[in-house]
């Protein structure tokens, strides 16, 4: 079967052609800044005090908070943080400040706060 003709790397600049979006080089660099900068807080999420404390809230709440208040019963699956953390760890492990919620509410939740939709909103 033919293959399809190789194209240039999409990094800036880069005069190589390659069959993915970046040349070899380029690509491990990619990775690097994705890996750095997508969940800088990692190593909260998975430290045992985290996995404890999650367990715990979505045992004390089992469902989702958003979907309460509009009158429909959904398992919680996602413990959230209502005023996002920005790596303070007081705020990361601050029981007040954790709810659980339900994948499809955490995520439209999230979003909002993040500006994926094009806008930002801040709940304080």
């Amino acid at each position: 079967m033919p293959r399809k003709p190789k194209k240039p790397c999409k990094y800036p600049g880069c005069p190589e052609l390659t069959e993915g979006n970046y040349c070899k080089m380029h690509q491990k660099e990619i990775n690097r800044e994705y890996n750095c900068s997508n969940r800088p807080y990692k190593k909260l999420y998975n430290s045992s005090r985290w996995q404890d404390l999650r367990r715990y809230v979505l045992n004390k709440q089992p469902l989702c908070v958003e979907c309460l208040k509009n009158n429909r019963i959904t398992p919680a699956t996602v413990v959230d943080h209502i005023k996002p953390h920005k790596g303070n760890e007081d705020l990361f492990y601050d029981i007040n400040n954790i709810q659980s919620l339900c994948k499809s509410c955490h995520d439209r939740k999230t979003a909002k706060e993040d500006g994926r939709w094009k806008r930002k909103v801040y709940t304080y």
